[in-house]
């Protein structure tokens, strides 16, 4: 069956260059995004109640660009002043970059990972005089409080922000001929707003082996996935599979 339509279940793309934009346009396809699940801050009031003082922390570790802005929230809802001397460890160069939205970059001791958490845990070993606060999701992989055991650093885990499942009603009629996945929680969010939803011929994309586990535990099938060694992004195994199927339209 040949691709009209794809649904992506994450926000729309900012940037003009983005591949999808570059592949809706290419394929002459029809691709919408909605997030299937979004972030909400916990209050001032719930990281009180999880022991934590923020003044009792030398080190913050940040694993993503949510977890800089509920940070900085929380530090300024609870009149906080984070001190120069804070050392922040970034576990990529985008989360990085992205601090200088609170901090003077220049002025901050800051430590940047390569990409994943692993690669960030030598930079955290060399300073394990620090006390770290790790302040991150309600849903954090497990490889993160294990490596930072480990690592026999000083070290706090407190929920900042959590994982919602958003409202999708107004699609209970809406029909795709591809759905697009990154997460388990996107294909937990699908089955919440639509229990008693049936694949039928909607084909569906992933990425990832975590949520290839999670689209298979609820019997679904696994059209497309990513990565791979042929197609290292989304877009390209869209694309491949557009070609493929599409073929003579």
């Amino acid at each position: 069956m040949k691709v009209k339509t794809i649904l992506v279940s994450q926000p729309e793309p900012k940037i003009e260059n983005s591949p999808y934009f570059d592949l809706q346009e290419k394929q002459k396809v029809k691709i919408d995004f909605r997030p299937f699940i979004h972030v909400e801050g916990v209050s001032a009031k719930e990281i009180r109640q999880q022991k934590v003082d923020l003044k009792n922390y030398t080190a913050i570790i940040l694993t993503s660009r949510n977890a800089v802005d509920h940070f900085f929230r929380i530090a300024e809802e609870m009149r906080f002043k984070v001190p120069d001397t804070m050392k922040y460890f970034c576990q990529s160069e985008a989360v990085a970059f992205y601090l200088q939205k609170y901090v003077v970059y220049r002025k901050r001791k800051i430590y940047v990972g390569k990409r994943t958490f692993a690669e960030l845990s030598p930079l955290i070993k060399k300073y394990k005089e620090e006390t770290f606060l790790l302040p991150n999701t309600d849903k954090v992989k497990p490889a993160v409080p294990e490596t930072l055991n480990a690592l026999g650093v000083n070290w706090k885990q407190a929920t900042f922000y959590k994982t919602v499942v958003s409202d999708l009603s107004d699609l209970a009629n809406v029909y795709y001929d591809v759905l697009v996945f990154f997460s388990p929680s996107g294909i937990e969010s699908l089955f919440q707003n639509f229990p008693d939803f049936k694949q039928n011929n909607t084909r569906i994309a992933v990425f990832g082996n975590t949520t290839i586990k999670a689209v298979e535990e609820k019997g679904l099938r696994v059209d497309i996935a990513a990565p791979t060694p042929e197609t290292p992004s989304m877009t390209m195994a869209l694309q491949k599979y557009i070609d493929k199927v599409n073929k003579g339209k």
